[in-house]
């Protein structure tokens, strides 16, 4: 039924741990490609600074960590995506700017609160790049969708006070879009860029330090040796090691690639229809943007948009996740039951209580 063994733990490919939005795994070849690799660890280090000593303005932090993500966003598409000498430098020529308007927030910090709302040419000029570097940024690593949004209701601040009622209003100054939008805490240094800064950052190293240990592949094992000899095993695995990587993760599509490459086929092997295979791992992993602890970036925004504490949003969590959950373990089994599957044969799963043993630290004894 399946290539698992009691003593040997799920093998998966490096391609299950590589994200699918925006642009290919890796860092690019060549010095370029230390270079992005060298900005990333530098910025991972000054989050995890923050996150313990946090002795850095709050506009600052939200500056820097925007600075970059342009940077490294800019970078990346050059080393992964563009194909001509001239197109990689003038990407990482965009990357570097963007990289300037966060470090411009920080060594003027002072002169920008005491001139707050009275811009000089100079902060004009940052503002208006920092919009425009994000605009393209949304554009090329989310999709031109999200920009064209984005833009629609920028093109209505810039030219609403021409249209008729019910959408006119007073209208606004270029000077004053650009200190809303570049320099305040209303704009692109809004809730989400704070709660990214301060919170889902780490939460995100801590995630990708738990999946680089070992952690798919433990979450594959003890659900195979947990539910493996339910009614429709496989598909019962597929379920409840979304939730446990849902746990880590928080996020249904990093959810699909980091267990849907062993279940999927695992599912169709057992005689499983494509589609529901398909279905099932789908509605599971998105599950995980529920699951707590972690739960996606919606989770982080809510605590801090409603003024209470993360905690009391994972402990409301906890129930919705269950029955989310529950619902899908009941709908697999039904299915299974009328494609009159079984479970998997327990000779052919691995103890689960062995795989968490064998990912145990050494010191405990328990290898």
């Amino acid at each position: 039924m399946t290539d698992a063994h009691p003593e040997t733990p799920t093998v998966l490919s490096p391609t299950a741990e590589a994200p699918l939005e925006g642009l290919p795994p890796g860092f690019g070849d060549g010095i370029a490609g230390k270079a992005a690799f060298l900005i990333a660890i530098a910025f991972s280090i000054f989050q995890i600074y923050i996150a313990a000593y946090g002795s850095l303005p709050s506009q600052v932090v939200r500056a820097m960590h925007v600075g970059f993500l342009l940077l490294l966003g800019f970078g990346l598409i050059a080393n992964l995506r563009a194909t001509s000498t001239p197109a990689k430098a003038a990407f990482w020529t965009l990357g570097l700017l963007g990289f300037a308007t966060g470090l411009y927030n920080w060594v003027f910090y002072a002169d920008l609160i005491r001139r707050s709302g009275f811009l000089t040419t100079p902060d004009l000029i940052v503002g208006t790049v920092l919009v425009v570097l994000v605009f393209e940024a949304a554009r090329r690593l989310m999709g031109l969708p999200l920009a064209l949004i984005a833009l629609i209701f920028l093109a209505y601040v810039f030219f609403g006070n021409h249209l008729p009622p019910p959408f006119i209003h007073r209208g606004y100054d270029f000077a004053q879009l650009i200190d809303t939008f570049a320099f305040g805490t209303e704009g692109i240094y809004g809730t989400p860029v704070y709660v990214s800064a301060a919170y889902i950052f780490i939460f995100v190293v801590f995630a990708a330090f738990l999946e680089r240990a070992g952690m798919i592949a433990l979450f594959n094992d003890f659900a195979l040796g947990l539910v493996g000899t339910w009614r429709g095993g496989p598909a019962q695995v597929c379920v409840l090691s979304s939730a446990l990587m849902g746990t880590i993760s928080g996020s249904g599509v990093a959810n699909v690639v980091a267990s849907g490459q062993f279940t999927i086929p695992l599912m169709k092997r057992f005689g499983f229809r494509s589609a529901f295979a398909g279905g099932v791992e789908a509605t599971s992993s998105m599950g995980g943007q529920i699951m707590p602890p972690v739960m996606g970036a919606v989770a982080f925004i809510m605590a801090e948009t409603l003024n209470i504490p993360y905690a009391e949003v994972v402990k409301a969590a906890i129930i919705p996740a269950l029955l989310y959950f529950g619902a899908c373990f009941w709908q697999v089994y039904l299915e299974a039951g009328k494609a009159g599957l079984q479970g998997m044969a327990k000779a052919d799963l691995p103890n689960p209580w062995h795989a968490v043993r064998r990912s145990s630290p050494a010191p405990w004894g328990w290898r």
